[in-house]
């Protein structure tokens, strides 16, 4: 289907498509079901691979383990019916405590959604993307209620974690990334956008990183996950069985409300922390920390390309001129969508996104360059051909983006809650982000200097392993002294100065 075909198509996509319809600062509305009786319904088809989830419950501990190492962990309907009817159950279960999950083998949690099931049902007949799309329905379903979730989970990011994996990590209370982890959104590589809730997670990250992260795809691994905020807690690898044994032992009062009971488990995880490496520094810091928010904070791509052809100087010009390089191979149509959805997503709520994103997903399962991004790098193993080819030949009046933001309004994804939220409520879980550093230092009257301004957050978060190192980064780049020695927030402060 071409391009503008897409665009006229795109009021019937959500009516064609079956989109399944069917305190803790998470709000509902008032008499709101806990769970719709479409997730307790939920059950597995006779074409439904066998052990492709494990279960395993230890004490008060149940753990989910993806069991597809060959295909490191990828994501598929069958897994993902097997896991919703699991959570339901346990979720109203007294004996279930804490929620892990995990993937086998020793390579990935989990390297993404099985996309090449989803290519080759799109390419089979011109009503094929129907069935991708309710696929995406139901894994958004299974994100958003992980989200919304309301026994403790914790996610082992350990080794590869992409795409579907993020799913259903990233929106966990605990995320524990270990010297095995690389996180990427790499979905512009195939001709897609991030999804799995990045509509809502990416624009809440840091200055403009989240849409470096989305528009190049790029990857961080190791203790740059968690000095990122995309992991809450870095752990040594081998160390993780006997964190899920302490877990089982835990044991929580009926009193207890879900905070308290997270305050107890980041607790015991901190009882596992052994040092972060000291031969890998945090890679997004300083000159090219600052490079990032002056180079994607633009609104449209073209400026974004401008702004990285500008660059000079030393490692942040290399830097810059690969991000260049890096963007011309991914989908144009991709890129432009990306950046919409990263200045949009921000505004949504949860429930909101995942619904926004079904639609997304929908349009692109019916665009060539999904398909053709997917067959040209896993199976022609070839550069795509994307439609439009480049992102010079986009001209400058056209919006690309514009049909994928269509959003019909009657076409409501129906989740398994009506749960949601507009910031993580655990968010002070993880390491500090520069906004709440910020109002630390506004909270302080002008009477903080630098380093008990890094005291003062780093006493939030009780001292834990590597907080010190990100506030720390955060304030020399973010701040500055006044001539009373005092500490003075200012948008574009030298980066590396003495705290």
């Amino acid at each position: 289907m071409s391009f503008r075909s897409l665009a006229a198509r795109a009021g019937t996509i959500a009516n064609a498509a079956s989109a399944s319809r069917s305190s803790f600062g998470i709000t509902a509305s008032l008499g709101a079901r806990m769970v719709s009786t479409e997730a307790t319904k939920i059950k597995e088809l006779p074409g439904d691979e066998a052990n492709d989830v494990v279960f395993e419950s230890k004490y008060g501990l149940r753990t989910i383990m993806l069991n597809r190492p060959k295909k490191l962990n990828s994501l598929n309907a069958s897994m993902v019916r097997k896991i919703v009817p699991r959570l339901v159950e346990w979720e109203k279960s007294d004996m279930a405590n804490v929620i892990v999950m995990k993937g086998a083998g020793e390579k990935s949690l989990c390297a993404g959604g099985d996309v090449a099931v989803l290519a080759k049902q799109n390419a089979a007949s011109p009503e094929g993307w129907k069935e991708s799309a309710d696929y995406f329905a139901l894994e958004y379903k299974l994100d958003h209620y992980i989200a919304t979730y309301k026994k403790p989970y914790i996610a082992f990011m350990d080794g590869i974690t992409m795409g579907g994996g993020v799913g259903l990590s990233i929106h966990a209370p605990f995320r524990i990334a270990t010297e095995k982890t690389v996180f990427a959104m790499p979905e512009t590589t195939i001709g897609f956008f991030p999804d799995v809730g990045a509509s809502f997670f990416l624009p809440r990250m840091n200055g403009a990183v989240g849409t470096y992260l989305a528009l190049t795809s790029e990857r961080l691994t190791g203790p740059n996950v968690f000095y990122s905020g995309i992991a809450t807690h870095y752990l040594h690898s081998t160390s993780l069985p006997d964190v899920e044994a302490r877990l089982a032992e835990l044991r929580f009062k009926d009193s207890d409300s879900k905070r308290d009971r997270l305050n107890i488990i980041n607790q015991t995880l901190e009882e596992f922390a052994t040092g972060l490496p000291h031969d890998q520094p945090m890679q997004l810091s300083g000159e090219l920390r600052e490079a990032v928010d002056r180079c994607f904070s633009k609104n449209n791509v073209a400026d974004i390309m401008t702004a990285l052809s500008e660059e000079r100087g030393g490692p942040v010009e290399q830097w810059a001129q690969k991000q260049l390089e890096t963007m011309k191979k991914r989908s144009p149509t991709a890129v432009h969508v990306t950046l919409r959805q990263m200045r949009n997503g921000g505004k949504w709520n949860l429930a909101e996104t995942f619904s926004k994103e079904h639609q997304i997903a929908s349009k692109f399962m019916q665009h060539p360059d999904f398909t053709e991004g997917v067959t040209a790098l896993l199976v022609r193993k070839e550069a795509p051909k994307w439609q439009p080819e480049s992102l010079e030949a986009i001209p400058a009046s056209e919006d690309v983006a514009k049909p994928f933001f269509e959003f019909d309004p009657d076409q409501k994804l129906e989740l398994f809650t009506d749960r949601s939220y507009k910031e993580y409520p655990h968010a002070d879980l993880g390491v500090p982000s520069e906004k709440e550093v910020k109002e630390v230092l506004r909270e302080g009257a002008g009477e903080l200097t630098r380093r008990a301004l890094i005291n003062k957050v780093v006493a939030s978060r009780q001292g834990r392993q590597g907080v010190k190192t990100v506030v720390e980064e955060i304030v020399a780049r973010k701040t500055e002294v006044d001539s009373l020695g005092k500490a003075v927030w200012v948008r574009n402060a030298s980066p590396g100065s003495k705290l």
